[in-house]
């Protein structure tokens, strides 16, 4: 292994870290701003009503989902649409850190109530109040990087601390 193999593998695991702690900062300040959908459903319902509002889709799955052919035909019209309108896509991996950075339950709670489907969350960016978040745009420079790259879906690993 050269030296530039080294430092680029840093960089580049530098660059998810980053990446990673960014989309949830900024998924803790979309929520704060009500410019969060969450659900497959949801989030199919909101891109065909107003597709403009849409900044980044977020595709959440563990390994476990990979198996779940219903869910990979989801995410594959999901992704063909964000691409066809440009719509920064990410794949997420760490479904119960998703789920405590946003505040939800990771399983049945005490009343019976299941918990939200966070496999696909879309952030909105509604065009009367602007999402002013840094984070935001280190998310968005991390999929256009990705894509330089050949990489057309980034994929991001959150992890429990």
């Amino acid at each position: 292994m050269t030296l530039e193999d080294l430092v680029g593998c840093n960089t580049t695991e530098k660059k998810m870290d980053n990446a990673s702690q960014a989309l949830e900062e900024l998924f803790e300040a979309a929520q704060r701003q009500d410019c969060l959908t969450v659900g497959v459903y949801e989030s199919a319902k909101l891109m065909n009503v107003d597709p403009d509002s849409v900044v980044l889709c977020v595709l959440a799955a563990d390994e476990e989902d990979e198996d779940d052919i219903a869910l990979q035909i989801h995410f594959t019209l999901i992704q063909a649409f964000c691409c066809d309108i440009d719509i920064n896509i990410l794949r997420v991996s760490g479904m119960r850190r998703l789920a405590q950075v946003l505040g939800e339950p990771d399983t049945v709670d005490n009343n019976g109530n299941e918990p939200k489907d966070l496999h696909c969350i879309l952030v909105t960016n509604p065009h009367v109040d602007d999402l002013k978040c840094p984070a935001l745009k280190e998310v968005g420079r991390f999929c256009k990087e990705s894509r330089c790259k050949n990489e057309w879906i980034p994929s991001l690993a959150l992890h429990e601390r």
